[in-house]
């Protein structure tokens, strides 16, 4: 996997995604709207810029097809101070490339780059409990429920990861 701070150039191939139903009904409602994405995309390279992390955009590396986006960012969701003062953490994946391992190396490598940069920061992700693709890839990086919450009028569940349990799970 090869992951890039996004550029112009990504948006279609987010917009892509981020408007297939079937990719994004276990997180959303709908699919996003091209207006939609292009503020996202924003949203996303505002964090780099200000905050110094953000998501990436994931590409196979021989190839260089588009495959997804995983990466780290603070939308203060208003979920209290030990969840929106932590890094968290988010993936999507194209159709075509979920289930194949995608996610977890690219995952692997953004938590080894959250530990070297940012000193292993704790990290947590709100999942909906029926998400079961994104609570296994959770729990293959060592994140364990902490709660349940009720987010936008839906139940989700507050995963955290405790940096102590990084080496272990990256092994």
């Amino acid at each position: 996997m090869r992951l890039t701070v996004p550029t112009l150039d990504d948006f279609e191939a987010l917009y892509l995604m981020w408007s297939d139903a079937d990719v994004v009904a276990q997180v959303l409602d709908r699919p996003l709207t091209e207006e939609e994405v292009w503020a996202r995309l924003h949203r996303i390279v505002g964090h780099w810029a200000l905050l110094g992390f953000g998501h990436w955009v994931v590409r196979e590396r021989h190839t260089g097809a588009f495959v997804g986006e995983l990466g780290f960012f603070r939308f203060k969701r208003n979920l209290g101070a030990e969840f929106d003062n932590t890094h968290e953490t988010g993936w999507m994946f194209t159709r075509k490339s979920q289930g194949r391992g995608y996610a977890t190396e690219a995952a692997k490598a953004a938590l080894l780059w959250l530990e070297r940069e940012h000193d292993g920061m704790e990290t947590v992700c709100l999942i909906p409990p029926g998400n079961r693709a994104s609570l296994g890839l959770a729990g293959k990086l060592a994140y364990a429920i902490e709660r349940e919450v009720v987010y936008r009028e839906k139940t989700m569940l507050i995963l955290r990861r405790d940096s102590r349990r990084v080496q272990r799970s990256l092994d």
